[in-house]
């Protein structure tokens, strides 16, 4: 094996148009040739190799890009630019980025953008146990009984969550922090219970918080939060 050589599946995701897993997807449709053949799982690629998807010839890594954006309700965190609400148009970023995870339509706050196909799964990996953290607004008072049993774990699509932080933080009004990330795992747990949420906002996730940056707004993160961010990435699973 060439010392050099780094997986397909790498390489795709370095150059910013995807993540490892969306990587995997298009080499097991067939979409992507190195050389002009048909690759397959598992293949490598050196310096001169050229990979194309779709007949179009992949570019080398770009300079690595990291935002994060006050996500409005009503936007949807995906790369399709057929969705009118897509996160992609919405930010209109001259380079091409995808979010880091998912804030489900109807909720707002703080979303990691990035090009880099590395650091996603590093992040979102259930067993990283990296934080996020929300305020929402519940339809009816706060009780101690629903902190108690929000905060032991819900069960919710056939599991039963990990336990969490929660407190009050008003009459109708909660501080969770989640350290793993089901679909629209929140509304699912208050619905458990008997609660609506009426609004849903995340303000953190690892050390990158959402502080002043108004709806709608999004800015480079900085280089302290960078580094910062990469220490506490360093042994997280890929």
């Amino acid at each position: 094996m060439n010392d050099q050589s780094i997986s397909l599946n790498k390489f795709i995701s370095s150059t910013g148009i995807c993540s490892r897993r969306e990587a995997d997807r298009w080499i097991e449709a067939g979409r992507v040739k190195i050389n002009g053949k048909v690759a397959q799982k598992g293949n490598r690629v050196v310096e001169n190799d050229t990979v194309t998807i779709d007949g179009k010839r992949l570019k080398h890594k770009p300079q690595a890009i990291y935002i994060a954006l006050n996500k409005p309700p009503g936007i949807t965190c995906t790369t399709d630019r057929k969705d009118p609400a897509n996160i992609i148009d919405f930010v209109n970023h001259p380079q091409r980025i995808f979010p880091i995870g998912r804030l489900d339509k109807a909720s707002s706050g703080l979303i990691l953008l990035t090009n880099d196909g590395d650091i996603v799964n590093r992040i979102l990996r259930r067993e990283n146990q990296h934080e996020k953290e929300y305020i929402v607004t519940l339809d009816k008072p706060v009780t101690k009984r629903f902190l108690q049993r929000m905060s032991a774990g819900v069960p919710i699509l056939g599991t039963v969550t990990d336990p969490c932080e929660i407190w009050k933080e008003g009459k109708n009004t909660v501080r969770i922090i989640l350290t793993q990330g089901l679909n629209r795992q929140i509304r699912r747990m208050c619905e458990y219970l008997d609660y609506k949420v009426i609004t849903l906002k995340r303000v953190r996730i690892m050390n990158i918080e959402l502080s002043s940056l108004k709806v709608g707004q999004w800015r480079n993160l900085s280089r302290k939060e960078m580094n910062d961010l990469n220490k506490m990435l360093e042994h997280s699973h890929q």
